[in-house]
């Protein structure tokens, strides 16, 4: 069947997710898509920084990157700085892109840890270029040198969510997406199958179509409401349920890291755009008020609010199925993540990908459902993993909420991954598992989980040549870096719309 003859695919609601959605289906899919969405619902906007995948989202779709960050007022993004968890003063980076080198059979963090014990190491931060770039406020796109190997160095952004749905509208009305404009008022389901039919809207107007992808946000009306799909909570992890967001002037540094800092009952994040500072308190209500976190966050912003602080209510988990009949949900609409590690977006561009290498023609195959929802499951369990390990392992004893975190019981799979790392420095990557062994290794010693041993294949190394690798690793960071520009002098060359090419550098020699 010819894809132009199938019935078209409906997107329910816009925002980030929609937009995304509808780029991709639009540039295809190869058929019919249709986007409605009402002007007098509002979106959460609040999903400002990435990780390093969404570049090849955009490359997808063909975006010129100097283009993009001039669209939606971006920067650069190479790490992510926790700030007091591990205890008051205590900061570590969760740095994109790997940590040293390994040598033979093993990875980097054996030979460290070796060192480290020996007390010949230096902090796990010297070994890794982003977090080394970091700290000195650097960023560079290398332009690699035959025969010259050097640290990989992948970059992401912060940018502004509301803008960056506009550019994509943009985008994907050029390639044909139809924007419908509309409140759903209800949705049909077809009595035989108990897929969705149509969706009626204000005005008794149906929008019939063949499969459906749900992005009304938290409401999730169609897989949520009309498929009756449930919710799985998992407060009992990831206990906050509120956050109050607020942009403020750009003022202080203009940091190439997004930084979570802990307080009292949750944590703050801060998010460097170009035109604003991006600002948000997410906290457990169990254990503060609204006023008292709006309040927290006021009082920690660099420079003055540029907007009244809304205050947002959530529940972490995800839907049980994320594609069931013919509709599958993106973002809120499928789940909520909270923000501490920028997946947000990243969890809508794999469904995204997901459901492209899946599509569905006249009929869904119940195979396909089944892997799809396979996959986003394992996706979504194993990150919320990873941030449940940021909680449980904090070093914030004496305060009520974060001990509360600590004594918790936490699911099977994120406990044997850390007991087999305190064991021995073992770290493992399962199948689609979407962080990688550098990202847990930073995160589970910043955190103050350092392994009682290492793999003794680590003691083959002479100490003499042991020495000179760590050292070797962190000099050449040092000298990377060194000749790097800073991030908003680079930024403002790249963006620069005179530019015919990428600004990049060669490594020096």
């Amino acid at each position: 069947m010819n894809p132009t003859d199938l019935p078209p695919i409906v997107i329910a609601g816009g925002g980030t997710a929609g937009w995304m959605a509808a780029a991709t289906l639009g540039r295809f899919a190869g058929r019919k898509v249709l986007l409605v969405e009402s002007e007098a619902i509002g979106t959460v906007g609040v999903g400002e920084a990435t990780i390093p995948q969404i570049r090849l989202f955009n490359a997808a779709l063909g975006l010129d990157e100097a283009e993009f960050l001039r669209e939606t007022q971006g920067t650069f993004k190479l790490a992510i700085e926790f700030a007091g968890w591990g205890g008051e003063g205590e900061r570590y980076l969760h740095a994109f892109g790997t940590v040293g080198h390994g040598a033979g059979v093993l990875p980097f963090q054996h030979y460290w840890l070796r060192a480290r014990q020996a007390g010949k190491a230096g902090p796990l931060s010297d070994y890794a270029l982003n977090d080394v770039a970091s700290r000195a406020g650097k960023m560079q796109m290398w332009q690699a040198e035959p025969g010259k190997p050097v640290p990989d160095m992948p970059w992401a952004y912060h940018f502004d969510a509301g803008l960056y749905a506009a550019y994509l509208r943009r985008y994907a009305e050029a390639h044909g997406v139809e924007r419908v404009e509309g409140t759903i008022a209800s949705v049909e389901r077809d009595g035989e199958s108990g897929d969705i039919a149509a969706l009626v809207l204000d005005g008794e107007r149906r929008i019939e179509g063949g499969v459906f992808v749900d992005c009304t946000g938290f409401r999730s009306l169609l897989l949520g409401g009309a498929l009756g799909v449930e919710f799985m909570d998992w407060t009992q992890w990831l206990p906050c349920d509120r956050a109050v967001a607020v942009p403020c002037e750009t003022k202080g540094e203009f940091t190439p890291y997004t930084r979570s800092t802990a307080r009292k009952a949750g944590w703050q994040w801060r998010i460097p755009l170009q035109h604003r500072i991006g600002n948000g308190h997410v906290f457990c209500s169990d254990f503060m008020g609204e006023d008292e976190a709006t309040k927290t966050l006021l009082a920690n912003l660099d420079g003055a609010p540029t907007a009244d602080p809304r205050v947002l209510k959530f529940t972490t988990g995800m839907r049980a199925q994320q594609w069931s009949h013919n509709c599958m949900a993106l973002g809120l609409a499928g789940g909520f993540m909270e923000p501490l590690e920028s997946t947000s977006i990243h969890l809508i561009q794999a469904s995204i990908a997901r459901l492209l290498q899946m599509l569905p023609g006249a009929e869904v195959a119940p195979a396909m459902r089944a892997e799809f929802n396979r996959q986003a499951e394992f996706e979504w369990t194993r990150i919320r993993d990873f941030l449940i390990l940021h909680y449980w392992a904090n070093g914030r004893e004496g305060e009520p909420f974060w001990d509360r975190c600590r004594a918790m019981d936490v699911p099977d799979t994120l406990s044997t991954k850390v007991e087999t790392f305190r064991a021995s420095g073992f770290v493992h990557r399962e199948h689609e598992e979407l962080f990688t062994e550098p990202g847990w290794l930073q995160v589970l010693i910043g955190q103050g989980v350092v392994p009682e041993n290492y793999n003794p294949i680590a003691d083959a190394m002479p100490e003499v040549e042991l020495t000179a690798m760590l050292a070797r690793i962190a000099e050449t960071n040092q000298r990377l870096v060194a000749a790097m520009p800073d991030h908003a002098p680079f930024l403002r060359a790249h963006i620069d719309p005179r530019k015919q090419a990428p600004t990049q550098q060669r490594i020096p020699a």
